[in-house]
């Protein structure tokens, strides 16, 4: 894994959490900008995804195995698109609870994933 990557996304998705959050705290729906935060932190799970397969194609090993990495990566492309898709269904500010929340989790699947990787040794 590149740990760069996984930091940026993790910022990111921490950054959207706040930002969502907030709409939430003035009472706000997911607006079109939201969403377009939300495009951009998808696309750098989807280029942790795409870079996680090459590395496992190249023969390198996560210290806990590769089903559960890919299973954790495949997880993490979809915490956010999630979540936007139920904020849609839900027009008010638990719309923008619901993609904070699928943010947070996007952050927390990072530190997972890089422990996966082998980042922490226990």
């Amino acid at each position: 894994m590149i740990d760069a990557l996984t930091v940026a996304t993790a910022v990111a998705a921490l950054a959207l959490a706040a930002w969502c959050g907030y709409a939430a705290f003035r009472d706000q729906p997911t607006k079109d900008w939201h969403f377009i935060g939300m495009a951009v932190v998808t696309l750098l799970a989807l280029v942790q995804l795409v870079v996680g397969v090459v590395r496992l194609a190249q023969g390198d090993k996560p210290h806990e195995g590769g089903v559960i990495f890919v299973a954790y990566l495949i997880g993490a492309l979809c915490a956010v698109p999630a979540a936007g898709l139920l904020s849609l269904s839900e027009r008010t500010k638990w719309g923008s609870v619901t993609v904070a929340a699928g943010g947070f989790v996007l952050a927390v699947l990072q530190v997972r994933l890089y422990d996966i990787w082998g980042g922490v040794s226990a």
